[in-house]
């Protein structure tokens, strides 16, 4: 069973994540930031995870905190319905085109964090997000979920296409990797014997 609940609360935000990764791309999601909403609904489509994700932060500020947590607790689902990692593929990688916009996302389920960003954008905010926000976002999943994680945009204009391209290549790159490998017979998919640190 590879599901997960994770819940985090500050005095900042409140957050709680379901999640489960053998799902059909069901999505319900309410951070109270609708362009967040829109692009975590397409992680949950296009990875074929059933998602949901609920919370409350203060938004009166700005929306900082909300999408850092939001970050930060679907991570720490993620990791959870993980396990071990034992019998998984691993490694993934898509390509994925939005009219103009074409991006590139890498990933491997390592449980060594980290992120390449190489996505500029020219808008300062899409919707209720400032732009810098969308790496600060995939750099928290990364270090939470234990991803190693490179993301490229290729070609791209219209700030909007080139996000939701970004979140679509994800998605897709995590449905590969975190996906059975039948071939495997369920052995850890490291030549250590275990995947991360923490391991």
């Amino acid at each position: 069973m590879r599901k997960a609940e994770h819940r985090r609360k500050t005095r900042e935000t409140e957050i709680s994540v379901t999640l489960d990764l053998d799902g059909s791309g069901t999505a319900r999601i309410a951070t109270g930031i609708g362009f967040l909403d829109h692009m975590l609904e397409q992680i949950a489509r296009h990875a074929l995870i059933d998602l949901e994700i609920a919370a409350t932060g203060d938004l009166h500020i700005d929306a900082h905190h909300t999408v850092e947590d939001v970050a930060i607790t679907l991570g720490g689902a993620l990791d959870r319905a993980l396990g071990d990692r034992a019998g998984i593929v691993r490694f993934g990688a898509a390509h994925v085109a939005m009219d103009e916009a074409l991006a590139r996302v890498v990933l491997d389920i390592s449980g060594r964090p980290y992120l390449v960003w190489d996505a500029a954008l020219t808008q300062p905010r899409l919707g209720e997000m400032d732009s810098e926000l969308f790496e600060h976002f995939f750099r928290s999943l990364a270090f939470t979920a234990g991803l190693t994680l490179h993301v490229a945009l290729l070609h791209g204009r219209n700030n909007h296409h080139i996000i939701e391209a970004i979140f679509k290549a994800f998605a897709r790159a995590l449905r590969e990797a975190s996906a059975p490998d039948p071939r495997r017979g369920g052995a850890v998919p490291s030549s250590k014997g275990r995947i991360g640190e923490k391991r």
